[in-house]
C-alpha cells in the first residue's frame, strides 16, 4: 500500500515576516546565542566558532545553489567564494 502525504504549506505570522524584514541577521544569531549559554546551565562552551559557522554555513550554501537553479559557478560568484571552495564546502556539509 503506497500512502501519498500532501505537503502542508504554512506561511510566518505578518509579525514574524516584519522582523526578519527589520531585525539583521545578526540580531538573530545574537539571541540564538544567548539562549544557547543559559542552556549550558553553568557547563562551559566548547567548539563554539564552529558550532555557529556549521549553523549557518549549511542553510546559507543551500539558499545559494537554490537561487542559483544548481549552478555551482553561479553560486560560487553569488557566495563571493571559489567554485572550489564551494565544491569541497557542499561536501562537507552533504550538500554535493
Amino acid at each position: 500500500m503506497t500512502t501519498i502525504f500532501k505537503q502542508q504549506t504554512t506561511y510566518p505570522e505578518p509579525a514574524v515576516i516584519k522582523e526578519r524584514r527589520t531585525k539583521p541577521l545578526g540580531s538573530a544569531v545574537q539571541t540564538a546565542l544567548s539562549c544557547y549559554f543559559s542552556d549550558l546551565d553553568g557547563h562551559p562552551p566548547d567548539n563554539l566558532y564552529d558550532m555557529v559557522i556549521g549553523e549557518v554555513e549549511r542553510p546559507l550554501l543551500a539558499a545559494a545553489m537554490n537561487h542559483a537553479r544548481g549552478n555551482q559557478s553561479k553560486a560560487a560568484k553569488i557566495l563571493g567564494i571559489n567554485r572550489s571552495t564551494l565544491r569541497k564546502k557542499l561536501e562537507l556539509h552533504g550538500l554535493a
